[in-house]
């Protein structure tokens, strides 16, 4: 819980008994727990049309995510948020990753974590909803699945298949998952793998995962394609909350906390981004605030704003939007800090006038107070003979998005006891 200042004036006996509440949500906040749901992998939606809709009928996929935290138990999040009818889902299984198999020659080969939509039949465990193997999710809502018994190991993959048995209309998906999907035809929810051929490396309806942990609770990481990972090694899970993830879980539990992924490529702070998303304040509310647990939220956002606004839009402005979303936070008593914009001098859409925006930004977001904590990843991933451009070694080539040595940097500029 978010510690509260004693306001001035009050009496000795006030301030005392303040005091003391103080120091027992403290010593509550860090005693051990006896476990709760706490998100362990999420991906933000966004809408995908009726473009990616085709071919989406009388199909299984079968979807890798990459937890953070383990777990005994685990659910999961379906979304319909986009969907403009129900979504029908024949039926849900959920089984561990990263399953060996045995050629004909019989040696082991294993394919790596996120690289293969193999699994162990016997590991397959049905999911349901509200006691039933299938649901239908409301249009603009998400489904929580019903708990299912599985042991879940932590920085480990899970491998999530769905049956979808009939046309899904508007699609809700993620379009840069950084992690390839399969297909198969019909309802395959309990095949091996073998049936399965790569669709892509899109997301699609499968918004989070949680798990019963005794850890801290979850920290999200709210923003664009920095956030997103788009730059990095797909299949590798190398996006800089990734690296925090693995940072974490190098702790004792009693100091982790689960990691959820809330960036979107393309998304804007101020503006409605279409198939990026929605405008960050109208997003906020589903991939923060309604997840579970979360104890802090990492905001790096903006420069999605400034680049397509060739600078028109002003610092005031997006300082407002800041507010907003620290509000917001602040309200459900969640953390919220705020990352400095990185340079982005030698993308294709910098310009003078949002350099000046963004070093404005950057000046308030350090200096204001405002946040309750600053994570300066300009200081860190600039150049330091070019301080508007990335350093070289940092970005995949474009001056703007960070290559897997930039995600890691990025990751270790985080201070680990004030995150969660």
């Amino acid at each position: 819980m978010r510690s509260r200042l004693v306001r001035a004036g009050c009496s000795g006996i006030a301030v005392l008994i303040a005091l003391l509440s103080a120091a027992a949500v403290d010593m509550r906040a860090e005693a051990p727990r006896s476990g709760s749901w706490t998100g362990t992998w999420s991906a933000a939606m966004a809408p995908g049309g009726t473009t990616a809709a085709r071919g989406l009928r009388d199909i299984t996929l079968r979807q890798i995510v990459h937890v953070s935290l383990g777990g005994e138990r685990v659910r999961l999040r379906i979304s319909n948020a986009y969907g403009t009818a129900p979504l029908t889902v024949g039926a849900v299984t959920v089984a561990p990753g990263g399953f060996s198999q045995l050629t004909a020659a019989g040696a082991e080969t294993d394919p790596g974590p996120g690289s293969s939509p193999q699994v162990d039949p016997v590991a397959l465990r049905p999911v349901s909803f509200g006691g039933a193997a299938s649901l239908v999710v409301p249009a603009g809502a998400e489904w929580l699945s019903d708990p299912v018994e599985l042991s879940v190991a932590p920085n480990s993959d899970l491998v999530v298949s769905m049956y979808l048995p009939g046309v899904t209309g508007e699609v809700t998906w993620h379009a840069s998952g950084r992690a390839t999907s399969y297909r198969a035809d019909g309802d395959a929810t309990a095949d091996s793998g073998a049936q399965f051929t790569p669709l892509g490396t899109a997301r699609y309806f499968l918004a989070g995962v949680d798990v019963i942990s005794r850890a801290r609770g979850s920290v999200v990481f709210f923003g664009d394609s920095l956030t997103d990972g788009v730059g990095t090694t797909v299949d590798a899970n190398r996006r800089y909350p990734d690296h925090v993830a693995d940072r974490l879980l190098a702790l004792p539990e009693a100091q982790q906390c689960g990691v959820l992924n809330a960036g979107i490529s393309g998304n804007m702070l101020l503006a409605d981004a279409g198939r990026w998303g929605a405008a960050a304040p109208a997003r906020f509310p589903r991939e923060v605030l309604a997840r579970s647990d979360v104890r802090t939220v990492v905001l790096l956002h903006g420069i999605n704003d400034i680049g397509r606004s060739r600078g028109a839009v002003t610092a005031d402005a997006l300082i407002s939007g800041y507010r907003q979303l620290i509000a917001a936070a602040h309200d459900a008593d969640i953390r919220i800090f705020g990352a400095t914009l990185l340079p982005y001098e030698g993308s294709r859409y910098f310009s003078a006038e949002g350099e000046a925006v963004r070093l404005a930004v950057n000046a308030w977001i350090r200096t204001s107070g405002e946040f309750d904590a600053v994570v300066d990843l300009d200081a860190t991933l600039r150049d330091p003979a070019q301080p508007a451009r990335l350093s070289p070694q940092f970005h995949v080539g474009d001056h703007l998005h960070l290559n897997d040595m930039g995600s890691r940097t990025a990751a270790g500029v985080f201070e680990l006891s004030a995150l969660c």
